[in-house]
């Protein structure tokens, strides 16, 4: 079966809804941009902690910029934003910054913020005959195309020497994928906190794999848009001191933190609990291990024709700022 390929400017609604963002957050011939936009996802990433207490708010205006907040189902959609120049910054897993770079998005990697060995998993019901990886043959699988749960399912295949056409990929996003996994319409989701622990805890779902049972990292990197980079290089300086905060925060205070998740994405405090043990947080350069963690699954992608042509991971990091950071500048 021939996979196609990651389409990262075809959801022609997204792109209507991020058009509607204020124009003059465009920044010409080096001018300076008066409004950040930060893309944020599902997962209980420190932006929600930094969102919900202004931080990025406080520390923009200083600088007279505003910020914009816009939300997103996963990964791929941010890059799309990114390549219509309505998204400057935000967080996503490994598989959709490759798949940004395969379709020549104009981004940068500027810190890892996540090493993902607990973020992503497959599950199957409290009920399932699924009891091994091998068993997934010929089952139906639901997955968001192109996230980083894309990516740690066809590792986890390859390793188990499944061709992708054995089985019936049912792509997905989450809002989607959760009904047709808990009436069974679906044999397996492959899927990332904090749906993991929503499922196990809320409905006895198994863990068939993660990424800590396989060795397989799904690290999360913060990533800004080039054209922000070059003309308004301080805003980036901005982002990484609030990301860095508001994760520092979630790693101190973890109580305050369940309490804090629990309310702002109304989630029982157990549920999220779970999330943040499975789920570290920070801020530092991308090494060699990340950056060849990355090319191994580029490699895997283009095999299989997930993305249309071989890249070179390396050439989307940048770790100019979060150096500056962690030296205090």
């Amino acid at each position: 079966m021939k996979l196609r390929a990651i389409g990262l400017f075809v959801i022609v609604g997204l792109l209507f809804v991020l058009a509607g963002c204020s124009s003059k957050a465009e920044s010409k011939d080096g001018s300076k941009q008066d409004t950040v936009r930060i893309g944020i996802q599902q997962s209980l990433s420190p932006l929600w902690i930094a969102k919900e207490k202004g931080w990025f708010e406080e520390a923009y205006k200083k600088i007279g910029v505003k910020v914009k907040w816009i939300e997103f189902q996963s990964g791929p959609p941010q890059f799309e934003g990114i390549a219509a120049n309505k998204l400057d910054f935000t967080e996503v897993g490994n598989t959709p910054v490759i798949g940004g770079q395969a379709a020549d998005v104009p981004f940068k990697e500027i810190a890892v913020t996540a090493d993902g060995y607990l973020g992503n998993g497959i599950l199957v019901n409290k009920d399932s005959n699924i009891k091994t990886i091998k068993d997934l043959k010929g089952k139906k699988i639901a997955v968001a195309k192109g996230s980083s749960a894309f990516g740690f399912l066809y590792q986890v295949l390859k390793l188990a020497n499944i061709d992708p056409s054995d089985v019936d990929i049912i792509q997905l996003q989450p809002d989607e994928a959760t009904p047709a996994f808990e009436n069974g319409s679906v044999d397996a989701w492959s899927i990332w906190e904090p749906f993991i622990s929503i499922e196990t805890i809320q409905n006895n779902a198994k863990i068939l794999v993660n990424g800590k049972d396989i060795n397989i990292s799904s690290p999360s990197f913060a990533v800004a848009r080039q054209g922000i980079i070059d003309d308004n290089p301080e805003y980036v300086d901005t982002f990484l001191k609030v990301f860095s905060r508001a994760a520092e925060w979630r790693a101190k205070n973890q109580d305050e933190a369940v309490e804090f998740y629990a309310k702002a994405r109304n989630l029982k405090p157990e549920v999220v609990r779970s999330v943040l043990n499975n789920t570290n947080s920070f801020a530092k350069p991308i090494t060699d291990d990340f950056v060849e963690g990355q090319q191994k699954v580029a490699d895997l992608l283009t095999e299989l024709k997930a993305i249309e042509k071989p890249i070179d991971t390396s050439k989307v990091t940048e770790n100019q700022f979060v150096e500056k950071l962690q030296k205090g500048e």
